[in-house]
């Protein structure tokens, strides 16, 4: 897949992500945390290839030659500095986690998307709460998903869905392009990063609760193959399952 930059304005994957997976009224996650970190990691890494840094060789993640400007240069220097490759599923396990999901949350405040509310227990700021402040971006990732999909957007206290790439994978023994092939017309196929973040939030369990009368079918073609999204799915899985033999081992 060609690199594509987001422009100025435009929110990266993770950001893109997290402003639908998150309530505009509450600011609370739709999903739960473990969810929500998992995906999130999964987002970096589709960002990550979205814009020719990364890419997937045989069944590892390896960095590329290319070295485009990135919010998420910490976590390509940690993908080029491994002296070992890892597969996309141990990256998503490797890259969740709270810093993350805050750090995304407070570059939105920054940019006026969200707003940082933090509610104090007992006089102490126990708990951050990000309640969208401005809509404009939200409702334009819901008018590309539509555009993409089909259907009429949740009620208007949800968050409304974005988008993500759309891409054929290469042969195994060069890097593959994260996104799946759209098998759409030219002037129907959604962009690479629209149907990224519809594979991405396909695999968080979101896409239905946020389009409810999206096309299905439509969505599972474009998220087939798409390797960020696929090693969300499996890591979620694992979590499941690992919480089904030890209740509460997958935190809040």
């Amino acid at each position: 897949m060609d690199a594509e930059t987001p422009q100025a304005a435009e929110l990266n994957l993770p950001q893109a992500f997290l402003l639908l997976a998150t309530n505009d009224q509450d600011g609370k996650p739709e999903v739960p945390m473990f969810a929500l970190r998992t995906a999130l990691a999964g987002a970096i890494l589709a960002e990550l290839e979205l814009i020719g840094a990364i890419g997937l060789q045989g069944k590892h993640v390896r960095a590329t030659g290319a070295a485009p400007p990135t919010e998420l240069q910490h976590q390509l220097e940690l993908i080029r500095g491994k002296s070992r490759p890892h597969t996309p599923k141990r990256w998503v396990s490797m890259l969740e986690g709270r810093a993350e999901v805050q750090r995304v949350y407070e570059g939105m405040a920054a940019r006026g998307i969200v707003e940082h509310v933090g509610e104090k227990h007992l006089g102490l700021f126990r708990s951050v709460r990000y309640p969208e402040k401005d809509h404009a971006p939200e409702a334009a990732l819901l008018e590309k998903i539509r555009a993409a999909l089909g259907g009429a957007p949740a009620d208007a206290g949800s968050p409304p869905a974005a988008g993500a790439p759309d891409a054929a994978a290469s042969d195994a023994g060069t890097p593959e392009s994260a996104a799946p092939d759209t098998g759409a017309s030219a002037a129907g196929a959604p962009d690479a990063r629209t149907t990224a973040l519809i594979a991405l939030l396909q695999a968080a369990g979101l896409l239905g609760k946020l389009v409810p009368a999206a096309d299905k079918i439509r969505a599972s073609e474009l998220a087939k193959d798409y390797w960020p999204s696929r090693a969300v799915e499996d890591e979620l899985r694992m979590i499941r399952l690992a919480e089904e033999e030890e209740p509460g081992i997958s935190g809040i």
